[in-house]
């Protein structure tokens, strides 16, 4: 994680948990971490996976992207491997934040590289959470715990975010798009 990324973090997280008005102590607690990771994070310090920050933005009741997208500025490029990319936890799978819309609803797309027949366990989002996915090559098995689906190169599938789901490449390269869409 780059210092700039764990810096837009550290804001956020200090921006948004004052917004609500908790403690540390409280969102710590609500978002099942330990204390000190959180202090951690806020001070620009803490290098979290992706599992820490959904917990966090669950319990500030914001989506993973207002967490880790810098401020908005007009065009914007994202090459691929230079967007703002978080790992899953004993993983080298990462999320990369692409895009967030706001129309009647926020929309957050995500290019997702997948590890080799390894297994990303996804807790449940924000209530009213629908995840779309798309896939751009390679093969993946997707979706909730209790009915994945396997997709390939264009395939695609809608679930609802609000359940546990996976994310498992069963292909070297295995590459997709993920839109989250809050209602």
């Amino acid at each position: 994680m780059t210092e700039n990324l764990q810096a837009i973090i550290a804001a956020s997280l200090r921006r948004e948990r004052t917004r609500v008005g908790l403690s540390l102590s409280e969102l710590a607690k609500q978002a099942n971490i330990a204390k000190s990771t959180l202090s951690q994070l806020e001070s620009g310090n803490g290098n979290p996976n992706i599992e820490t920050l959904w917990a966090l933005g669950v319990a500030l009741g914001v989506p993973f992207s207002r967490l880790v997208e810098p401020p908005s500025a007009g065009v914007r490029v994202i090459r691929r491997g230079e967007g703002p990319a978080v790992a899953y936890e004993g993983s080298t799978s990462v999320v990369s934040l692409l895009h967030t819309g706001m129309t009647s609803g926020r929309r957050d797309i995500y290019l997702m590289q997948f590890e080799l027949n390894k297994t990303a366990h996804a807790k449940a989002h924000m209530a009213g959470t629908v995840e779309h996915i798309v896939v751009a090559s390679g093969r993946l098995e997707v979706g909730p715990e209790a009915e994945p689906v396997e997709l390939g190169p264009g395939d695609y599938v809608c679930y609802p975010g609000d359940v546990a789901h996976t994310f498992r490449g069963l292909e070297p390269g295995t590459m997709a798009v993920l839109v989250d869409e809050y209602l």
